[in-house]
C-alpha cells in the first residue's frame, strides 16, 4: 500500500483541524447578523436597509472563512448587492435580461406558432405536499425556482399563492432550456419539436405560463443556473423561499445549493431552501450526498418531505 507524503499527511491535518473552529465562528457571526434584524420594524414600503446590513455581515464572513480555509470547493465567486425591495424584483429583472419588456409581448413567435402545444406540463415530483406545506408556512413574497424544465412546478407554486390569498408572489424561474444530451431521444419528449436544434423548451414553458395566467406572476432568466444565481445575487435579487432542482449530479447539486444560500432573504422569519431527489433514484448521481455534505458545512438539519429535502433557516440558530 503507498504511504502518502508526510507533507500531505500534515497540510491535511492541519486544515482539517482548521476548518471546525472557522465554520463555528461563521456559525456565530451570521447569529449576531441575524438576531440584528430582531431588532428591527418590518415595513416592506421602505428601503430595506436591515437587509442590506446582514447582506453586508454574510458577504464578508463567507469571503473571509473562504480564503482562510484554502477552499476553492466553496467559492462562488459573487459578493451580492443591496437588497431590492420585492415589488421592484420583476422589474429588475425585465431591466437586465429583457431590456425592459416582458418576453410575453407579441408571443408566439411566427416560427415557433405551429409547433407548440396549446398547454403541455410535464415535470418529477411537480405536485408533492412538499409545495403546499412550504408555502403556507413561509408565505413568500418572492420564490427562486432553480431548474424549471416546462414550468409544472412553478405554476403549481402559483396556484397555491393565489389558493393561499398571496395574490402579490412573484415567481423567478431559472432554467436555460436546453434540456440535455440526448433529450430528444427520452420516451417522455419524443414528440418535442426541434428547430435548429432549439428543442423549443423555452417557448412551450412560455406557452404554459400563458395559459395559466401567470404572465405577471411568474418571471425567468433564460441562462445557466451558476451563471443565473450570481447575477440575481450581484443585483440584490432574494427570496423567501428557494427551490434547487436542476441537474443532478454532484457538482452541479453542490454548486447550485451554495448559491441559492446566498439569495435566500436575511428576515424576521427566516427563510426555507428544498429540493427534489432525496429518495429517488437520481440521488445515486449526487443529490443527496451534496445536501448532507452542506448540512454538515452549515450546522443544519435536513428535513425529509416525500422525496423532497428541505433546510429551514431562521435568526434562530
Amino acid at each position: 500500500m503507498k504511504q502518502e507524503p508526510q507533507h500531505l499527511r500534515y497540510s491535511s491535518k492541519k486544515i482539517s483541524s482548521f476548518a471546525k473552529p472557522v465554520l463555528y465562528f461563521l456559525c456565530l457571526l451570521l447569529a449576531y447578523s441575524l438576531g440584528y434584524l430582531s431588532s428591527s420594524t418590518r415595513n416592506n414600503n421602505k428601503s430595506p436597509d436591515h437587509i442590506n446590513t446582514v447582506v453586508a455581515h454574510v458577504n464578508t464572513v463567507i469571503n473571509r472563512a473562504t480564503t482562510e480555509l484554502g477552499g476553492d470547493h466553496s467559492d462562488f465567486g459573487a459578493v451580492c448587492g443591496e437588497a431590492v425591495p420585492q415589488q421592484h424584483i420583476r422589474r429588475k429583472i425585465l431591466e437586465r435580461v429583457f431590456k425592459g419588456t416582458s418576453p410575453w409581448e407579441n408571443f408566439p413567435p411566427s416560427h415557433v406558432e405551429s409547433l407548440l402545444r396549446k398547454k403541455w406540463i410535464k415535470g418529477w415530483g411537480s405536485n408533492g405536499a412538499v409545495f403546499e406545506n412550504l408555502i403556507r408556512k413561509v408565505r413568500p413574497k418572492t420564490i427562486i425556482e432553480v431548474g424549471t424544465f416546462l414550468g409544472a412546478s412553478a405554476l403549481h407554486m402559483f396556484e397555491l399563492t393565489r389558493r393561499l390569498g398571496l395574490y402579490d408572489t412573484q415567481i423567478v424561474c431559472i432554467d436555460d432550456f436546453r434540456g440535455w444530451p440526448g433529450f430528444s431521444d427520452h420516451l417522455r419528449m419524443k414528440d418535442m419539436k426541434m428547430v435548429n436544434g432549439d428543442v423549443l423548451l423555452m417557448y412551450q414553458f412560455m406557452q404554459n405560463v400563458m395559459q395559466a395566467n401567470a404572465t405577471e406572476s411568474v418571471v425567468y432568466t433564460p441562462f445557466s443556473s451558476g451563471s443565473a444565481l450570481e447575477k440575481l445575487c450581484e443585483w440584490g435579487v432574494f427570496g423567501e423561499l428557494i427551490e434547487v432542482d436542476a441537474a443532478h449530479d454532484f457538482h452541479s447539486a453542490w454548486s447550485d445549493i451554495n448559491r441559492a444560500f446566498k439569495l435566500l432573504k436575511p428576515g424576521l422569519e427566516g427563510g426555507v431552501i428544498f429540493g427534489h431527489d432525496y429518495f429517488t433514484a437520481a440521488d445515486n448521481r449526487g443529490v443527496r450526498r451534496a445536501v448532507n455534505l452542506f448540512a454538515r458545512a452549515h450546522n443544519l438539519t435536513v428535513q425529509v418531505d416525500g422525496q423532497h429535502w428541505v433546510f429551514y433557516i431562521s435568526n434562530r440558530l
